[in-house]
């Protein structure tokens, strides 16, 4: 389903200068990868009787940081968005409130950043909160200040939590490239880091971490250059699948390596099916990411089974 805008009325009560919306939601950067990191996010949450899905969608480039957040609709084809521009000498614009329509129900977002702490992500890691509120309920609740969201609002927690069941991370670097993922809602997030030398007088290899433990080690990756692999992480089975072609084959930052962490064992899927899916259908962005034949991105539909899977973009800019 293509993410594009739809004519819908809509109010800003913010005092920043963000941009009026809906806007038009780009969920792949790479046209621009060398001016923004983004990360997307994908919930399931329950908005005037539908299950629909909100992406959320962290930026950060060499002036400001942006947080666009987009709620599907179930009348017709496509999303309403709400875009916010965090000027860095804009102190006041880090805090904020707008109001809109999805569908003819009126929605809410609230946002405080002004204390957030970044650990290198366009993500903030603590000290915030971002909530989304329809019928004076907050579907969507994200940060770790709940106690001054909730008295902000003055609304009522929802019956059913939101569900993050998808996530995409745009990130660059020489040798290493970091992320953070919960692989299971009740517990901790993990730190991962994929590592590479695909230069020099050895043959390449490449090691996937996460918490500090070597999961994965490949040598001789110029052979093994896709491949998919079933690791243990707290006695929770993790698959990774990997395709970095691009790394060794061709011109620095003119193509990315893929990584998808996905939970469960795997079904008999092999890992050229896993990244070629993935390069049909979800990295073209507007045309993929909420397209009407995925099973994880019906809003008409909900699956407590859904399970969480991260899409991991890894740009050499050596």
């Amino acid at each position: 389903m293509a993410a594009y805008s739809m004519t819908a009325r809509s109010q800003s009560l913010s005092t920043s200068d963000a941009q009026p919306f809906p806007q038009k939601l780009s969920n792949d950067p790479v046209t621009n990868k060398a001016a923004q990191t983004t990360v997307t996010c994908v919930y399931q949450t329950h908005i005037a009787g539908f299950w629909r899905n909100v992406t959320v969608l962290w930026g950060k480039n060499l002036m400001n940081y942006s947080l666009s957040i987009s709620v599907d609709s179930v009348e017709k084809e496509g999303v309403y968005t709400c875009k916010i521009d965090l000027k860095p000498w804009h102190f006041w614009a880090k805090k904020g409130y707008k109001a809109f329509e999805v569908d003819g129900n009126q929605m809410e977002a609230y946002w405080d950043l002004r204390s957030a702490k970044f650990s290198g992500s366009p993500e903030p890691v603590s000290d915030f909160y971002v909530v989304l509120v329809s019928e004076e309920e907050v579907v969507l609740l994200l940060g770790d200040l709940k106690k001054k969201a909730y008295k902000r609002t003055k609304a009522r927690p929802a019956l059913v939590d939101a569900m993050l069941f998808y996530k995409k991370e745009n990130v660059f670097g020489k040798k290493s490239f970091s992320t953070r993922a919960k692989f299971d809602r009740k517990k901790k997030e993990h730190d991962i880091v994929v590592e590479s030398s695909t230069s020099g007088p050895k043959d390449p290899e490449m090691w996937i971490s996460i918490d500090g433990i070597v999961l994965v080690h490949i040598v001789n990756l110029q052979w093994k250059f896709r491949g998919n692999q079933t690791v243990l992480v707290n006695k929770q089975p993790i698959q990774v699948f990997w395709d970095v072609h691009a790394w060794l084959f061709c011109g620095p930052g003119s193509n990315h390596g893929l990584f998808i962490f996905k939970n469960g064992e795997g079904e008999g899927e092999s890992d050229e099916e896993v990244v070629e899916e993935e390069d049909e259908n979800g990295s073209k962005g507007d045309e993929s990411e909420c397209s009407e034949n995925s099973k994880y991105f019906s809003t008409h539909s909900y699956s407590k089974d859904s399970k969480f899977c991260l899409f991991l973009y890894a740009w050499k800019i050596e």
